[in-house]
């Protein structure tokens, strides 16, 4: 290999440069927004030297890491950057890999062998991941380590794209020796920072208050985020962002890791004695274990690192982009999504085909273009207590079936959608009488019920074709463009029966494993079907879902003040264009807060839009407003969806009375802003909105929506220049004598077109 490669034209595309320095043993992964600098040190183990900020190539920057090292001989503790640490070697921090040896021991000392540079990037057997559409759009890495005593292999995978300050990494373990090996430990990446100055911001909470932002500072010690749950879970989304305490929205420095991955996971950083930090991101440790056979491979899940000097907006914006077009996949990627409206809050279990086809009609006047059948169309399932598995329309409820339903709601002019919850098991069931074993639990004990089901084995190949079959056959046997695949339980008692005792520590790796391969099936059967995850709402809201499923249903919780706590955390990481958001009735399901229906669609508008209510019950008044609604979203769903989404105003901050945010279109030509107050105050000050990412040079016509004619309308319904809309902002003040007029839980949209 050339002592400085790689910038080669490739198919006529000019990639991206990854320069290895074989003087310096350097290798320079470059883009114009960031650089990773990795250097083979003294002893043979994997150096970090830099990530941030772009640096000059054709450079040596071995100085940046000390000159010399020879390993932890006679200086235990040395607080040496370190690629990928292992434990039992006098590095005392959390090791990234931790192997268990045919002799009982797990020290390993990984030594460089050999490394190559691609263009593009590889795929992860087994596992979803990001990816490249031509050679040009990234350049890879692989680099090759091996413990000689012991045989293990590892290849630490790099890949950088080439417009984002991103780098996604993964490792694949083989057992290259004569005796078999247990992996305990497998992180997807590692990182360590010369120093603590650092905040931990996490995405935090519960079922229908998911993705809170929680921050703090780190301290001497181990901080952490995990899920043991068998799914990333409502608690902690699997992530971890570093930034600056002075780090804003719009400046500073900050990280962020991202896993791509659906189950157990581990987020952690932890202070050393000598004031360094250590950031591990990976399939959580806890009761993992995985044996590799003489040849075996492990792959682990894909983490995704960030790095901003523009703040936490920074970080947002390349998340956003490489997840909407280089993670989501299939023939939904770049597609409008459909305005829906969901029949479950509307209706419950207790509904029949006409009441079905009644709100799809009056649903269909409106503007509203796909109805989703929810729970309860199958089996006996009048309430939560039976059925699941068993799926075979009811039809005491659809006489005509699925596919008479799915050809009346056609015959309307719209789509026709189903929910299906393919992972569970009722014990009433015909399904579970015919195969008890094919639930999770261990052999001897009893199962722990949740919403009155089980969680089949999916670890189990058997299983996965089992349920590939019923449901390709209830998919091909009706119209059906959508499908809403939820998951209402965590896993208990974890164990397979089909798995020996010295491999039960690989169950829930394997059960992850076979719910990709059941969604990858699925989802390459029906191209055209529109997949959304769900996980009782945000339970496995996660990159690992996204790469079958543009989308999500973000929360069970659709009052609209409480999402805008839910959509403004998950908006850090997630794009808009993933987030399923929905108008519900009032008083709301989850709260009982009344809030006015503009106030529900002027938060709803920021995600994939939609209705969660029995459209029949409308009122004349807000059938008419529910009409102008549609046709607003329409009109700007392009602009939603794909926008650049810019956070203006956090309800994590101060009294959290506010929020305000924005789209942006990429030409920057179009533009709405959101601005949502929860209570009203009495004669309130003076208040502007500063916009961001506007032309300064371009003049724009602002509309507002709803149209209301007071004091915000007449200081705002302007022609305003960009430059003035970023430094001065637009005019929020509330007359004191019409404070009363907007009343709590006002919210107000702003257009903006330039001329």
């Amino acid at each position: 290999m050339d002592d400085r490669a790689l910038d080669r034209d490739v198919e006529g595309l000019l990639t991206m440069p990854i320069e290895w320095d074989a003087s310096a043993r350097q290798l320079h992964l470059r883009n114009d927004q960031v650089s990773y600098l990795i250097r083979v040190l003294e002893d043979g183990s994997i150096g970090q030297l830099h990530f941030g900020a772009p640096l000059a190539d054709g450079r040596s920057y071995r100085h940046l890491g000390r000159a010399g090292f020879q390993g932890f001989t006679n200086r235990l503790d040395d607080p040496i950057a370190l690629e990928y640490p292992t434990a039992g070697g006098g590095d005392f921090r959390m090791p990234a890999l931790v192997v268990e040896q045919a002799d009982g021991s797990s020290s390993l000392r990984l030594e460089y062998a050999s490394h190559r540079i691609f263009p593009g990037k590889a795929s992860i057997d087994g596992l979803p991941s990001t990816y490249a559409e031509s050679a040009g759009e990234a350049t890879s890495v692989e680099i090759e380590l091996v413990d000689r005593p012991s045989g293990v292999q590892v290849a630490l995978s790099y890949t950088i794209f080439r417009d984002a300050p991103i780098v996604a990494r993964h490792v694949r373990i083989r057992n290259g020796g004569s005796a078999r090996l247990r992996v305990t430990t497998a992180m997807s990446a590692s990182l360590d920072l010369p120093d603590d100055a650092w905040t931990l911001v996490q995405l935090s909470g519960a079922w229908a208050r998911e993705r809170h932002v929680t921050d703090r500072r780190l301290a001497p010690g181990r901080q952490s985020t995990a899920s043991l749950r068998g799914a990333s879970g409502h608690e902690h989304d699997p992530s971890l962002i570093l930034r600056r305490p002075t780090t804003t929205e719009t400046s500073g420095e900050a990280y962020g890791l991202s896993l791509v991955y659906s189950g157990n996971f581990l987020a952690e950083a932890e202070v050393g004695l000598y004031g360094t930090t250590r950031a591990r991101l990976g399939i959580n440790p806890e009761g993992f274990a995985w044996t590799l056979e003489p040849g075996a491979d492990f792959n682990t899940p894909e983490a995704v690192l960030a790095w901003s000097n523009d703040g936490l907006d920074g970080l947002s914006a390349a998340y956003h982009g490489l997840y909407r077009e280089r993670l989501a996949r299939g023939s939904w990627r770049d597609r409008p999504r459909p305005v829906l409206i969901n029949n479950w809050e509307g209706t419950y279990f207790a509904f029949d085909e006409q009441k079905l086809v009644d709100i799809a009609t009056v649903a269909r006047d409106l503007g509203i273009e796909l109805f989703v059948l929810d729970d309860g169309w199958f089996g006996a399932r009048d309430d939560d207590t039976s059925s699941l598995g068993d799926w075979v329309v009811d039809r005491r409820k659809l006489p005509n079936g699925i596919d008479g339903l799915g050809r009346r709601i056609e015959d309307l002019g719209m789509r026709f959608g189903l929910w299906i919850e393919p992972e569970m098991v009722s014990e009433k069931s015909q399904l579970f009488a015919a195969h008890p074993d094919w639930a999770i639990g261990v052999a001897g004990r009893p199962r722990t019920e949740s919403r009155q089901q089980l969680v089949l084995d999916l670890s189990r190949p058997e299983i996965v074709d089992h349920l590939f079959t019923v449901i390709s056959e209830v998919l091909a046997s009706a119209p059906i463009s959508y499908v809403k695949w939820d998951m209402n339980r965590n896993i208990t008692e974890p164990a397979s029966l089909a798995l020996p005792a010295e491999r039960q520590g690989e169950f829930f790796h394997r059960y992850i494993l076979g719910l990709y391969d059941l969604y990858g099936r699925l989802t390459g059967a029906f191209p055209e079907i529109l997949f959304e995850s769900c996980a009782g709402g945000g339970g496995r809201f996660d990159p690992g879902m996204l790469a079958y499923a543009p989308q999500a249903w973000t929360s069970d919780d659709t009052d609209a003040i409480e999402r805008l706590r839910i959509q403004w955390g998950a908006s850090l990481l997630y794009p808009t264009s993933s987030m399923g958001a929905h108008v519900s009735a009032v008083p709301n399901h989850q709260t009982g807060r009344r809030t006015p229906i503009a106030t529900r669609a002027a938060v709803a508008f920021f995600g994939v839009f939609g209705y969660e209510l029995d459209a029949t019950s409308l009122s004349g008044a807000e059938r008419a407003e529910v009409a102008d609604q549609v046709a607003f979203y329409k009109d700007h769903r392009e602009l939603v969806q794909r926008g650049r989404f810019v956070r203006l105003r956090s309800p994590f901050e101060g009294d959290g009375n506010e929020t305000a945010w924005m789209s942006v279109s990429d030409d920057r030509r179009q533009a709405v802003v959101g601005f949502y107050q929860t209570l009203t105050r009495p004669n309130p000050g003076v208040n502007r909105l500063r916009l961001r990412e506007l032309d300064p040079s371009a003049r724009y016509r602002i509309t507002l929506w709803p149209a209301r004619a007071d004091t915000v309308e007449r200081d705002n319904a302007l022609v305003r220049g960009g430059d003035e809309l970023t430094e001065v902002g637009l005019f929020l003040d509330v007359d004191r004598h019409e404070v009363a007029n907007h009343g709590d839980y006002w919210a107000q949209l702003f257009i903006l077109r330039a001329e």
